[in-house]
């Protein structure tokens, strides 16, 4: 029951040095570690491997000693004051040597392992922290401010990740094994998880987390980490309101769904909204929405509903608006047919790294419904649906610019016509690392201008001005 830190120990156990904080950085002025440095660092690594293999074997030691659904509604300060005397009386048992300072902590860590998903609870209460990739038990890399950074926190080995990725997934009703070794799920709080296993991981479980923000970020907050400027909401502000349909087009991690989730401000609130994705992770602002969400296939490869099929669900349930999390298949036929069929105004995201590949796998993933279509009446079914492109991008030193806003204009010949209504134009690098540049307009009003007018919705005078650094 008490695993490898057994009572035949116990002589090992005490001559154990005091369990210490491993989160501070180690080097020197040259950011390499010394002989010092280094041997205080493998000092701090030993201490927190007894550490995690001594809450691992005191959570084994509770299970057996509590009811863990009588504890559903307690809260967590409650859950610590309950099992803080068994965690007493377990170190006393075992002659383990640990100050005031260090049970608390045990307790606090042992109740994570018990109801919520162990080590790395507390990345997930860390508001700073964006992503967490999990690469094996090993090792834990988090992203903060758009850099990514290896963790201390670290599993006791591969069972116990995979103990918690049970956990994860079966919260969701599904599953990951051999014969089914990739998932997508959600937390309760909304964060979105990728969890791969073997056979098709080489080392042992891959699991990377999105993190949720409990506050959404607005346009206008996005100012003050650069990333639009002010005559740039303004315009995006009118074309969701003149109901114009927006594609959101990025890479991974570019900010593709923050800027969703922030468009969505400025939809009305009698409209009703009916949102599709893959791993419900949308926060809309509106209080008219309803949220479909993709199911994967039973185990015996049976009731999977794909996301071409709730696109068409919501076709009836007189939605104003239609939003796609991310189009990634052949569902994207039925957005543009909703589009162009009474749901103006809809939006949705896509993985592209400029505005014109973004309408080349559209054009592709069109192809994929399998619908008798030239690739001209493809093309100028996109043209018809999708109104603006919002371009979207992660840079170098880890800021999210939208690098363009671009209008589409329609057709000539068999080529789309687009033009960018305002762009971030690099100027140079820091030494810090940091992107120097500056968003200007384009100097080209947009053609919806005049129809935007008619319904109240004018742009200021200097909007679209080249020769004004925004």
């Amino acid at each position: 029951m008490l695993g490898r830190f057994s009572k035949d120990k116990t002589n090992a156990q005490k001559a154990s040095p005091k369990l210490e904080s491993v989160d501070d950085e180690i080097s020197d002025a040259d950011g390499k570690p010394n002989a010092e440095q280094q041997a205080a660092k493998s000092k701090a690594d030993e201490q927190g491997d007894f550490f995690l293999s001594l809450k691992v074997d005191l959570h084994g030691h509770l299970l057996e000693r509590f009811n863990l659904s009588a504890l559903d509604d307690s809260t967590a300060e409650e859950i610590i004051v309950q099992i803080l005397p068994l965690v007493r009386e377990f170190v006393r048992e075992n002659n383990y040597t640990l100050n005031a300072r260090e049970l608390d902590r045990l307790s606090e860590e042992t109740a994570d392992e018990m109801l919520g998903l162990g080590p790395i609870e507390p990345l997930l209460k860390d508001e700073s922290i964006s992503d967490i990739l999990i690469n094996t038990h090993r090792s834990v890399y988090v992203e903060r401010g758009g850099q990514l950074a290896e963790s201390p926190i670290r599993f006791r080995d591969e069972a116990h990740l995979l103990r918690i990725i049970n956990k994860i997934v079966s919260a969701m009703g599904r599953r990951v094994d051999e014969s089914s070794p990739m998932v997508d799920a959600r937390l309760e709080d909304g964060s979105r998880v990728n969890v791969a296993v073997r056979p098709i991981t080489v080392d042992g479980p891959l699991v990377s987390i999105r993190k949720f923000s409990a506050q959404p970020y607005s346009l206008e907050k996005l100012i003050a980490f650069n990333s639009i400027k002010q005559p740039m909401i303004d315009f995006l502000k009118v074309a969701v309101r003149s109901r114009k349909s927006i594609l959101i087009s990025g890479g991974t991690g570019s900010g593709k769904t923050t800027m969703l989730n922030a468009l969505s401000n400025y939809i009305s609130p009698k409209e009703r909204l009916i949102t599709i994705e893959d791993a419900a992770e949308l926060q809309l602002q509106q209080p008219h929405v309803g949220r479909l969400e993709t199911r994967p296939p039973n185990m015996e490869g049976k009731g999977e509903i794909k996301q071409r099929e709730l696109v068409k669900n919501a076709l009836r349930m007189r939605p104003d608006r239609i939003v796609v999390g991310e189009v990634r298949g052949e569902e994207a036929f039925d957005m543009l047919q909703a589009m162009n069929t009474g749901h103006e105004g809809s939006m949705t995201t896509i993985h592209a790294n400029t505005p014109r590949d973004a309408l080349g796998r559209m054009e592709q993933m069109v192809g994929m419904a399998g619908m008798p279509m030239s690739q001209v009446s493809i093309r100028n079914q996109i043209v018809s649906a999708i109104d603006i492109i919002v371009q979207t991008q992660r840079l170098s030193d880890g800021g999210r610019r939208v690098m363009n806003i671009t209008e589409i204009t329609g057709m000539e010949g068999d080529v789309v016509q687009m033009q960018d209504i305002y762009t971030f134009q690099r100027k140079d690098v820091a030494p810090d690392g940091k992107i120097i540049g500056e968003f200007r307009a384009s100097g080209v009003r947009p053609r919806f201008a005049d129809e935007a007018a008619t319904m109240g919705l004018n742009f200021p005078e200097d909007a679209f001005n080249p020769r004004i650094v925004l």
